[in-house]
């Protein structure tokens, strides 16, 4: 796609000098995102204001020219590649924090803040926001609402949906707009926030977000139990989620995983069947007996050993398998699958022992590990050569029809993107997946917002 001039000319006055770019070094940039896939932009901007998000949406749709928001690129589902051309904005600007009140429990900041900068920025005041990815170091706020993506700590505190109050955003009309409340409570109308956050930018943009905090707690407690096999793991899960003590993060890693993490990490990593990394959190005369319901819920049929970390140095020495587990996938395959599905906590045990099974039958190395407590696994195909590639696309699609067989969902916090939306009429019936078009048609009649992204 060639942008039309008068198009050209809107976005110079609009953009500062640097704030706009139609240079093929930058826009490769802004090409590509974590899942490797890439498509080149023909623009690309640096937003400072909601204004200018306005100005360029409206301008965009009278040109019919596709806009895609970015935050850091950090989603392994293509869903920030601008697989049509258009327009790129980048959020990496927009990066203030405008209000940390805590006698309200909020936050207001932009899109571009990084969550580890607001986590940072939170700790004076006794809070944080519980959304946190593995990438929180480095992903943005944007980012995190637009995936709805989480990490460990949603087992108990919730994934951007409960964590969020309000949004100020603009749709694809290029008309801005606030949803939400600045309360804990609401009820009133439809909750434009909760249908905005994991839209993946196909019904608007956000400039600002008001953000739910929570009380950091004062104590953590880190324990470790490993099994004798993957089942034996996987029931110890659903009791774990069956008793009263809701742990902060329940974190499954299998044989496969642990033999790889082990190969690189060292001899810190335990060689088993299965392992849990459990943590629990409150106060610190809680901590005990939270410790010991958790503990006496993971003993049973098959455990090997428990542990509970006393000092800093032990808890650290504990996460050391589930640390070393992505830079050891890297050394096996450069073309890793990652998927992050979701089943009901009670079949985790179902569909641990229905992926080796497929492994085993198209021959496929996979390595699953994950946020166990909520029964998202992350399930990771690592093909290393072109024949393996091909048989791990079509044990994939087993894995999406063996994991909706067992009332789960294609992504718990990855989100769909580009790569996992020809699956959606598997985990959505057609007069859902039509209703959810109806829904994009009202915020972006004219499709210009990440188009080819999500729906099917």
């Amino acid at each position: 796609m060639t942008l039309p001039p008068a198009l050209l000319d809107l976005l110079r006055a609009t953009f500062a000098a640097d704030g706009f770019s139609v240079e093929e070094g930058e826009r490769l940039a802004y090409a590509y995102d974590n899942s490797r896939r890439n498509a080149l932009p023909d623009a690309v901007v640096f937003p400072t204001e909601h204004e200018q998000v306005e100005t360029l949406v409206r301008a965009c749709r009278e040109y019919r020219v596709p806009v895609v928001a970015r935050g850091r690129g950090t989603n392994t589902t293509g869903a920030t590649v601008p697989v049509a051309g258009g327009v790129v904005v980048s959020f990496e600007r927009m990066n203030r924090i405008l209000r940390i009140d805590p006698d309200n429990r909020l936050a207001v900041v932009e899109p571009g803040v990084l969550n580890g900068d607001l986590q940072q920025a939170l700790k004076p005041h006794g809070f944080f926001w519980p959304p946190d990815p593995t990438s929180s170091p480095w992903c943005s706020i944007g980012g995190n609402l637009a995936c709805n993506s989480a990490g460990p700590r949603t087992v108990k505190y919730g994934s951007p949906r409960e964590n969020t109050l309000g949004l100020r955003a603009v749709a694809g009309t290029g008309e801005g707009f606030r949803c939400g409340t600045y309360t804990s409570k609401g009820s009133t109308g439809y909750d434009l926030t909760r249908l905005l956050i994991g839209s993946e930018g196909t019904l608007a943009l956000i400039t600002e977000a008001t953000l739910k905090l929570t009380p950091k707690p004062s104590g953590l407690r880190t324990l470790r139990a490993t099994y004798s096999d993957v089942g034996a793991a996987a029931r110890a899960v659903a009791r774990i989620m069956a008793q009263p003590v809701t742990p902060c993060a329940l974190e499954f890693i299998d044989d496969v995983a642990l033999k790889l993490a082990r190969d690189y990490g060292g001899d810190s990593v335990p060689l088993a069947g299965a392992m849990l990394m459990i943590e629990v959190d409150g106060e610190p005369e809680t901590l005990p007996s939270a410790v010991e319901a958790v503990s006496r819920a993971a003993r049973g049929d098959g455990l090997e050993d428990l542990k509970v970390a006393q000092t800093a140095e032990e808890t650290q020495a504990l996460w050391s398998a589930r640390k070393a587990l992505s830079p050891a996938q890297r050394t096996i395959s450069p073309n890793k699958i990652n998927e992050d599905v979701v089943v009901p906590v009670s079949h985790l045990p179902e569909l641990v022992d229905g992926i080796k099974q497929l492994a085993a039958k198209h021959n496929v190395l996979i390595v699953s590990f994950g946020h166990a407590g909520n029964g998202n696994l992350h399930v990771n195909l690592l093909p290393r050569d072109d024949a393996e590639r091909e048989r791990a696309h079509t044990c994939l699609a087993e894995v999406f029809a063996l994991v909706i067989r067992l009332e789960g969902t294609l992504s718990g916090e990855h989100g769909i993107g580009l790569i996992k939306r020809e699956f959606m009429p598997l985990a959505l019936e057609p007069a859902t997946l039509g209703l959810m078009r109806n829904v994009k048609a009202a915020f972006d009649p004219d499709g210009i917002l990440n188009p080819g992204k999500l729906l099917p």
